[in-house]
């Protein structure tokens, strides 16, 4: 698995339920405490830990794509599971899938040949058209009033809050898809990220990128000091690729003609999906991943 980065971090999205060090750098603490853990010691939501929120995105759509809406349901159902409310969980999902007519298994979407349903329950903030950049880019800012259609839920973020952002979507040099017009472009996601830093509304920002020459999205335009850990399926010039595709092992279901999944994006899921995710670190989890 190929991955490029501003900031390498290991491929784990317990990163979102970290409980930071009270730090002018932030530091890693070297295992992951779920919400359970921090209520038990007597930590909770008050702006001493800060909220933990999350943005969902599938930026294409046609059944062919099936493979980023599964990514991104499964993402919803480990976040789900590690605690997040669905209040700040925010979802951009097309929604042409689960009841597509060529979807064998209507109303189910599933992520694994093996796997269960990972659609049932998925809040579905913004579909259709609603997926687009202009809401993307008012949600992740906060701009309620700039958000047009949808649940109009937004990052209402403060400045002791932990962000997770995942995108899964095809990507080429400096742009990731989007389903409608325009795409998103690497200088302007950058900038969007940088007027939230200045705004002071997180403590720290993760951003995982499943896209083809994801590197170039962030390579030499993230700056190193606004507190914002990316890592990405490729590097700026190589591809991404599916997993669980027909005619591979292992090989979906044969009744699909289409990926389940993304590599990169299975890899960090589904080691999420079975680890102990209070006792195992982040480096064990990358060291398994990256393998």
């Amino acid at each position: 698995m190929a991955m490029a980065s501003n900031r390498l971090l290991p491929l784990a999205l317990l990163l979102l339920l970290l409980a930071m060090a009270h730090a002018d750098t932030p530091r890693l603490e070297p295992t992951v405490r779920l919400p359970s853990q921090r209520m038990a010691a007597g930590q909770g939501d008050d702006g001493s830990v800060g909220t933990r929120w999350a943005v969902l995105v599938a930026g294409s759509n046609g059944y062919q794509n099936y493979r980023h809406q599964a990514d991104i349901c499964h993402a919803y159902q480990i976040l789900k599971k590690g605690g997040l409310k669905d209040e700040n969980i925010i979802v951009f999902m097309y929604d042409d899938i689960a009841h597509n007519l060529e979807n064998p298994r209507p109303g189910v979407i599933i992520n694994h040949p093996q796997g269960g349903d990972v659609y049932s329950g998925v809040p579905m903030d913004y579909t259709g058209k609603e997926v687009n950049v202009k809401n993307l880019f008012a949600v992740l800012l906060g701009n309620k009033t700039a958000v047009s259609g949808g649940s109009g839920k937004v990052l209402d973020s403060g400045p002791n809050d932990h962000i997770f952002v995942f995108y899964s979507d095809h990507g080429g040099p400096g742009v990731i898809g989007m389903p409608t017009n325009p795409y998103v472009y690497g200088d302007d996601l950058v900038d969007v990220l940088k007027k939230k830093h200045a705004a002071g509304t997180y403590r720290s920002l993760v951003f995982y990128l499943e896209a083809c020459e994801a590197g170039s999205v962030f390579e030499g335009l993230l700056p190193n000091d606004i507190s914002v850990y990316t890592t990405t399926a490729s590097n700026a010039e190589e591809s991404s690729w599916g997993t669980y595709c027909p005619g591979e092992y292992p090989s979906p279901p044969p009744e699909y003609d289409t990926c389940l999944g993304d590599l990169y994006s299975i890899s960090w899921m589904e080691d999420s999906d079975v680890h102990n995710l209070r006792t195992e670190s982040l480096k064990q989890q990358y060291d398994l991943v990256s393998a």
